[in-house]
C-alpha cells in the first residue's frame, strides 16, 4: 500500500512520551459489560462518513453511540504523541500494522489479554495466521486486534500478454522474467513489468519468496544468501532493460495505457483501474505471485486497539466483538473496498464468488508481515536508498549492499 506513513515520532518526542507513561498513574477504566452505554469515540484512518454508518448499525444494536473522527495516515504520529501526553485520547483507534511498534512504545494501548477467552472479536483463531496474536503483539499481552487485510498480487494485461504470445499468467520467477523480457521488446516506452522506486516491501518478498527471511534472532538483516539471490532478480530487470526507470512513472496509467502491463501491487489498483478504464474491462486480471521456493506475498492492512486510559473498557470490546463479526466485516469490504481480516468473513460466498476477490482471499493465506521493528522505517529506506543506487546510478552491487549491511547493523546497536 503505497499511503504508508513517512513520518514517525521523533527519538526526543518519544523519550518524552515514555517519560509521561512511566511517571503517570493509569486511570480507573473499570466499566460493567452490562451498564457500559459509553459514549464511545474512535478514531480511523477511513473515510469518516463510511464508518459513522457502520457505526450506526452498531448503536442499533447496542445502544452505545460512537463518535468517530478520521485521522489522516500522515498526521497520525502527531496525534498519538499529544494524546499520550495530554492524557486525552479516544476510546478505540485504528493502528496501521507498520505503527504498532509506536503505539506500544508509547503506553498508548490497553492489554486486553485478560479479556480474550469472553470476547470472540479478541480471539486469534478467528483471523487470519499472518495477523495471528503472537505475530502482533508483545509476548503475553494483545494490544490489538486484526481489522482490515491488504496483499499484494499481480496486476497483468491479458489483451498484452495474449498478444505477445503468453497465454497465461507467469506462475515462476523464470517465467516472469521471461515473459517480461518478451512484452518489452513491442517497441520504445514499453516495459515489461514496473517496479516502484518508493517500495522497500517488493525486494523484502522477493527474499521471502528465494525462501529466506529477513529477521534473525530479533533483528533485520540483508546479510544472506536469499537476500542475495532476491536483489540479484529485483536487479536483473533493470540491467535488462524490462522496467521504466523515471521516478514519475504512474503505475496506474502505465497499466492503462500499456507501457507496462505486469506490475505487483494491491487491491486498491483494481479500484481505480475499474474507475480510471471501464474500457479495459475483460482485458486486464490478477494472480497469485510468481514462485520462487515459496510464492510469499505482502501482508498489509491495520489493527484496532482500545485507549490505554479509556473510561469505557466494557462498550470497547464490545464494538470489537462487533466488528470481527462477518456481517460488520463483509459491510465494511462493501462500504470502503478494504479486505476482511475474519476468515469467517473472507470464506464467505459474498466475496468467494468474486473471481479477482478469491485470487485476493488465496494470497492472503501466504502472506507476511513486515518486521515490526522501531527502526524498520530507517532500515527499509537504508535498503531501497541502496538498491535505488545500483539500479539508477550503476553503483557496484558488492560494494554497496556491503554498506547496507553495516548500515544495518549499526541502527540495531
Amino acid at each position: 500500500m503505497k499511503g504508508a506513513i513517512t513520518k514517525h515520532v521523533t527519538a526526543l518526542g518519544m523519550f518524552a512520551v515514555v517519560l509521561w507513561v512511566a511517571g503517570c498513574g493509569g486511570g480507573s477504566n473499570a466499566s460493567s459489560s452490562s451498564a457500559d452505554k459509553g459514549p464511545l469515540q474512535i478514531w480511523t484512518m477511513e473515510d469518516s462518513a463510511s464508518f459513522t454508518s457502520l457505526m450506526q448499525d452498531f448503536t442499533r444494536q447496542t445502544g452505545i453511540p460512537v463518535q468517530v473522527e478520521a485521522v489522516p495516515w500522515g498526521n497520525v504520529n502527531d496525534k498519538l504523541t499529544t494524546a499520550v501526553a495530554s492524557g486525552n485520547g479516544p476510546d478505540l483507534m485504528q493502528v496501521g500494522l507498520s505503527l504498532l511498534p509506536s503505539f506500544s512504545s508509547a503506553g498508548a494501548l490497553l492489554d486486553l489479554s485478560p479479556y480474550v477467552k469472553d470476547h470472540p472479536g479478541l480471539q486469534s483463531s478467528n483471523y487470519l495466521n499472518a495477523v495471528a496474536s503472537n505475530k502482533i503483539n508483545p509476548s503475553g499481552k494483545v494490544l490489538s486486534v486484526p481489522w482490515v487485510s491488504d496483499v499484494r498480487i499481480l496486476f497483468y494485461r491479458t489483451d498484452i500478454l495474449n498478444a505477445a504470445g503468453i497465454s497465461a499468467p507467469p506462475t515462476t520467477w523464470t517465467q516472469f522474467h521471461d515473459d517480461a523480457a518478451t512484452l518489452a521488446q513491442r517497441g520504445k516506452g514499453k516495459y515489461g513489468y514496473y517496479i516502484p522506486q518508493w517500495d522497500s516491501a517488493l525486494p523484502v518478498e522477493f527474499t521471502w519468496e528465494a525462501g529466506g527471511d529477513v529477521m534473525q534472532n530479533g533483528k533485520v538483516t540483508f546479510d544472506t544468501p536469499q537476500f542475495k539471490t532476491a536483489a540479484d532478480f529485483y536487479i536483473s530487470f533493470y540491467k535488462d532493460k524490462l522496467v521504466p526507470t523515471a521516478s514519475d512513472f504512474d503505475q496506474t496509467q502505465g497499466f492503462i495505457s500499456g507501457a507496462a502491463p505486469m506490475v505487483i501491487s494491491g487491491p486498491y489498483l483494481a479500484a481505480s483501474i475499474k474507475s480510471a478504464a471501464p474500457q479495459l474491462d475483460g482485458k486486464w486480471n490478477v494472480a497469485v505471485l510468481p514462485r520462487n521456493q515459496a510464492g510469499t506475498s505482502l501482508f498489509a492492512g491495520s489493527n484496532m486497539g482500545v485507549w490505554a486510559k479509556t473510561k469505557h473498557v466494557a462498550a470497547s470490546l464490545r464494538l470489537l466483538d462487533f466488528l470481527a463479526q462477518t456481517t460488520s466485516q463483509l459491510n465494511w469490504y462493501k462500504a470502503a473496498n478494504e479486505l476482511p481480516t475474519a476468515k469467517a468473513a473472507l470464506s464467505d460466498s459474498t466475496l468467494t464468488s468474486d473471481p479477482m476477490v478469491k485470487v485476493y482471499s488465496t494470497q492472503l493465506q501466504d502472506a507476511r508481515l513486515l518486521p515490526l521493528v522501531p527502526k524498520w522505517d530507517k532500515i527499509s529506506q537504508a535498503l531501497l536508498d541502496s538498491l535505488n543506487s545500483i539500479v539508477l546510478k550503476g553503483s557496484n552491487e558488492a560494494t554497496t549492499l556491503a554498506t547496507l549491511n553495516s548500515t544495518v547493523s549499526s541502527l540495531q546497536t
